[in-house]
């Protein structure tokens, strides 16, 4: 179970990173820096070409690449482990890494679709919504496999899992209309002034897009305010919490580099670390609501542990003596 864990550590990380890699392929223009040429670029895996945009854009497919070996490393590690308790069957960590593998699948083939298609927007958009999805079931399986402390979670937290999937849908719905400011022609500089549009550039669909985004964003904020209230006045356990506050302190944050970004117009430096920043957001409410769905894998010891009235609020199975 340890090795499953480490292996989708390892995978989410370089998932974050490809995803980040991504905005700054985008946001450098370097999106056709291998023209219409995939997987390989200009007929070659390691071309000879020196330009700024074909190594950007080149680097980006060897990050794909490298989340792929990681990925396949999953699923091996989940299979050969499959008969231990929590890896094989409903609520084991080898469905969401078979889903991961999947998906890291239908990603490619869409990374394929956006060069083909001359990065369309709709296409591009599609092209982020299954990257998430697949870091999503990454943070899945790792919480299933007792990381992001979920040893710690003696039963599921139900009041906090319905908060948890609202704020995942929220998420969600920030991330689709962020990426469609960034790439519909107009939209990002539309509203421009902070929270209110003290100047309107463009009309029509692409300011409706960036005020939608900004609405979302709000009630994102006051959502996560109210979650991290609820968890402590129920005093659940301190990765829940962890979680919790982490994520109310991402979308504080974002939304104070969103203002920064909007009011200097848009320099490429804050614009990449927004990307960032909303994905960090992602991981963290999925991890949160993963956590509250109790889901973790015990072995009969660790929950005889957490099921004593005299165990202490922050005592864990690997402090037991046996």
């Amino acid at each position: 179970m340890r090795s499953i864990r480490r292996i989708g550590y390892v995978a989410l990380l370089l998932g974050f990173a490809q995803v980040v890699f991504g905005a700054i392929v985008r946001i450098t223009g370097s999106g056709l820096g291998c023209g219409d040429h995939w997987p390989d670029c200009y007929g070659s895996f390691t071309p000879a070409h020196d330009s700024p945009t074909l190594l950007v854009e080149i680097s980006h497919r060897y990050g794909a690449a490298a989340l792929s070996i990681a990925i396949v490393a999953l699923v091996a590690a989940a299979w050969m482990k499959r008969n231990e308790p929590g890896v094989g069957g409903r609520g084991g960590a080898l469905r969401p890494a078979a889903l991961a593998l999947a998906l890291v699948l239908v990603a490619a083939v869409f990374g394929a679709i956006t060069v083909k298609m001359e990065l369309n927007p709709l296409v591009v958009v599609t092209h982020l919504a299954i990257a998430m999805s697949l870091l999503a079931v990454i943070v899945v399986g790792v919480v299933r496999t007792g990381g992001f402390g979920s040893h710690s979670i003696p039963a599921r937290y139900q009041r906090t899992l319905r908060s948890g999937r609202a704020a995942v849908a929220l998420t969600f719905l920030a991330l689709v209309f962020g990426a469609l400011t960034a790439n519909t022609p107009g939209s990002a500089a539309a509203c421009q002034g902070f929270p209110l549009c003290r100047v309107i550039s463009v009309h029509g669909a692409p300011l409706i897009i960036q005020v939608t985004h900004r609405i979302i964003a709000l009630l994102l904020l006051g959502h996560l305010i109210g979650v991290v209230i609820g968890v402590r006045k129920r005093a659940e356990t301190r990765a829940v919490r962890i979680a919790a506050t982490t994520a109310l302190g991402i979308v504080v944050t974002q939304i104070l580099v969103a203002a920064a970004m909007v009011e200097l117009h848009l320099p490429a430096g804050l614009r990449s670390l927004h990307q960032a920043l909303g994905t960090g957001l992602w991981i963290t409410v999925v991890a949160l609501t993963a956590l509250a769905s109790g889901r973790a894998a015990m072995s009969e010891i660790e929950r005889i542990v957490y099921e004593s009235p005299s165990r202490g609020e922050f005592a864990t199975p690997e402090g037991v003596s046996t």
